[in-house]
Protein backbone atom coordinates (compact mmCIF):
# COMPACT_ATOMS: atom_id res chain seq x y z
CA UNK A 1 0.00 0.00 0.00
CA UNK A 2 0.82 3.45 -1.04
CA UNK A 3 2.08 5.72 1.47
CA UNK A 4 3.06 9.43 1.08
CA UNK A 5 4.60 11.29 3.84
CA UNK A 6 7.38 14.34 4.83
CA UNK A 7 10.60 12.98 3.56
CA UNK A 8 13.31 12.62 5.65
CA UNK A 9 15.96 14.62 4.18
CA UNK A 10 18.35 12.84 5.83
CA UNK A 11 17.86 9.29 4.82
CA UNK A 12 20.39 8.04 2.53
CA UNK A 13 18.17 5.83 -0.10
CA UNK A 14 16.42 9.27 -0.67
CA UNK A 15 19.90 11.16 -1.19
CA UNK A 16 20.24 8.00 -3.90
CA UNK A 17 16.98 8.33 -4.95
CA UNK A 18 17.05 11.70 -5.87
CA UNK A 19 21.02 11.07 -7.24
CA UNK A 20 19.01 8.83 -9.64
CA UNK A 21 16.85 11.43 -10.92
CA UNK A 22 19.67 14.10 -11.80
CA UNK A 23 21.63 11.28 -13.53
CA UNK A 24 18.09 10.01 -15.64
CA UNK A 25 17.60 13.71 -16.60
CA UNK A 26 21.21 14.65 -17.31
CA UNK A 27 21.36 13.05 -20.86
CA UNK A 28 18.41 15.14 -22.09
CA UNK A 29 19.27 18.72 -22.27
CA UNK A 30 22.48 21.13 -21.76
CA UNK A 31 23.26 21.34 -17.85
CA UNK A 32 21.82 25.24 -18.81
CA UNK A 33 18.37 23.98 -19.23
CA UNK A 34 18.30 21.38 -16.25
CA UNK A 35 16.28 22.74 -13.40
CA UNK A 36 15.85 19.74 -11.15
CA UNK A 37 16.84 20.59 -7.69
CA UNK A 38 19.52 18.42 -5.91
CA UNK A 39 19.24 17.54 -2.17
CA UNK A 40 20.18 20.85 -0.70
CA UNK A 41 18.25 22.73 -2.73
CA UNK A 42 15.42 20.77 -1.34
CA UNK A 43 16.29 22.06 2.02
CA UNK A 44 15.58 25.41 1.06
CA UNK A 45 13.48 27.48 3.23
CA UNK A 46 10.03 27.07 2.09
CA UNK A 47 10.41 24.08 -0.09
CA UNK A 48 8.13 21.39 1.12
CA UNK A 49 8.98 17.29 0.03
CA UNK A 50 7.60 14.36 0.22
CA UNK A 51 8.73 11.02 -0.66
CA UNK A 52 5.74 7.72 -1.20
CA UNK A 53 6.64 4.30 0.16
CA UNK A 54 5.54 1.17 -0.87
CA UNK A 55 6.48 -0.74 2.28
CA UNK A 56 10.03 -0.24 2.73
CA UNK A 57 10.58 1.06 -0.81
CA UNK A 58 10.90 4.33 -1.75
CA UNK A 59 9.02 4.65 -4.34
CA UNK A 60 8.35 8.24 -5.56
CA UNK A 61 9.31 11.92 -4.42
CA UNK A 62 7.05 15.55 -4.58
CA UNK A 63 8.31 19.03 -3.88
CA UNK A 64 6.81 22.13 -3.86
CA UNK A 65 8.69 25.54 -3.98
CA UNK A 66 7.76 28.89 -3.38
CA UNK A 67 7.75 31.65 -6.00
CA UNK A 68 5.76 34.30 -4.89
CA UNK A 69 3.18 34.60 -2.33
CA UNK A 70 0.11 32.39 -3.50
CA UNK A 71 2.04 30.93 -6.26
CA UNK A 72 4.11 27.34 -5.78
CA UNK A 73 6.39 25.36 -8.01
CA UNK A 74 6.04 21.24 -8.63
CA UNK A 75 9.83 20.31 -8.04
CA UNK A 76 11.13 16.89 -7.70
CA UNK A 77 8.68 14.89 -9.32
CA UNK A 78 9.98 11.19 -10.08
CA UNK A 79 8.42 7.59 -9.78
CA UNK A 80 10.89 4.58 -9.56
CA UNK A 81 11.51 3.95 -13.22
CA UNK A 82 10.97 0.25 -12.45
CA UNK A 83 7.26 1.08 -11.03
CA UNK A 84 6.10 3.76 -13.59
CA UNK A 85 2.62 3.71 -15.08
CA UNK A 86 1.25 2.37 -11.60
CA UNK A 87 -0.18 5.84 -10.43
CA UNK A 88 2.63 6.47 -8.21
CA UNK A 89 3.32 9.90 -10.07
CA UNK A 90 -0.72 10.86 -9.75
CA UNK A 91 -0.89 9.88 -6.22
CA UNK A 92 2.14 12.28 -5.50
CA UNK A 93 0.85 14.90 -7.83
CA UNK A 94 -2.62 14.90 -6.16
CA UNK A 95 -1.19 14.74 -2.50
CA UNK A 96 0.91 18.29 -3.37
CA UNK A 97 -1.94 20.12 -4.85
CA UNK A 98 -3.77 19.51 -1.98
CA UNK A 99 -1.54 20.40 0.30
CA UNK A 100 -1.32 23.66 -1.35
CA UNK A 101 -4.58 24.35 -1.73
CA UNK A 102 -5.47 23.45 2.22
CA UNK A 103 -2.29 26.09 2.52
CA UNK A 104 -3.86 29.01 0.23
CA UNK A 105 -2.17 28.83 -2.30
CA UNK A 106 -3.77 29.79 -5.68
CA UNK A 107 -1.07 28.81 -8.34
CA UNK A 108 1.04 26.32 -9.13
CA UNK A 109 3.32 25.71 -11.83
CA UNK A 110 6.14 23.58 -13.16
CA UNK A 111 9.41 23.66 -15.64
CA UNK A 112 9.85 19.85 -17.19
CA UNK A 113 11.53 18.87 -19.84
CA UNK A 114 9.89 19.71 -23.68
CA UNK A 115 11.99 16.18 -25.01
CA UNK A 116 10.25 12.94 -25.64
CA UNK A 117 11.55 11.44 -22.83
CA UNK A 118 9.24 13.81 -20.53
CA UNK A 119 5.98 13.13 -22.67
CA UNK A 120 4.05 11.06 -20.15
CA UNK A 121 5.26 13.61 -17.35
CA UNK A 122 3.66 16.58 -19.51
CA UNK A 123 0.31 14.03 -20.56
CA UNK A 124 0.17 13.63 -16.31
CA UNK A 125 -0.02 17.12 -15.93
CA UNK A 126 -2.20 17.69 -18.34
CA UNK A 127 -4.91 15.42 -17.39
CA UNK A 128 -4.76 16.71 -13.98
CA UNK A 129 -5.67 20.44 -15.34
CA UNK A 130 -1.90 21.98 -15.89
CA UNK A 131 -1.90 23.97 -18.85
CA UNK A 132 0.59 25.53 -21.03
CA UNK A 133 2.09 29.24 -20.01
CA UNK A 134 4.84 31.13 -20.38
CA UNK A 135 7.99 30.94 -18.48
CA UNK A 136 7.47 32.27 -14.76
CA UNK A 137 9.58 33.38 -12.02
CA UNK A 138 13.74 33.27 -12.58
CA UNK A 139 12.80 31.49 -15.61
CA UNK A 140 13.68 32.23 -19.04
CA UNK A 141 12.43 30.88 -22.59
CA UNK A 142 13.85 27.79 -23.31
CA UNK A 143 13.08 25.69 -26.50
CA UNK A 144 14.48 22.64 -23.92
CA UNK A 145 11.58 23.65 -21.23
CA UNK A 146 7.51 23.64 -20.97
CA UNK A 147 5.82 25.68 -18.92
CA UNK A 148 2.66 24.47 -17.58
CA UNK A 149 0.20 25.72 -14.58
CA UNK A 150 -2.97 25.09 -12.78
CA UNK A 151 -4.98 27.48 -10.75
CA UNK A 152 -6.60 25.61 -7.47
CA UNK A 153 -9.51 26.98 -6.08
Amino acid sequence: MLQIRAADLDDPALARFLSDHLADIAPTAPACSQHALDLDGLRAPGVRLWSAHDGPHLVGTVALAPVEPGHEELKSMRADPLRRGQGIGRALLEHALADATARGVTRVSLETGSMEFFAPARALYASAGFVDCAPFGDYAPDSNSAFMTRSLP
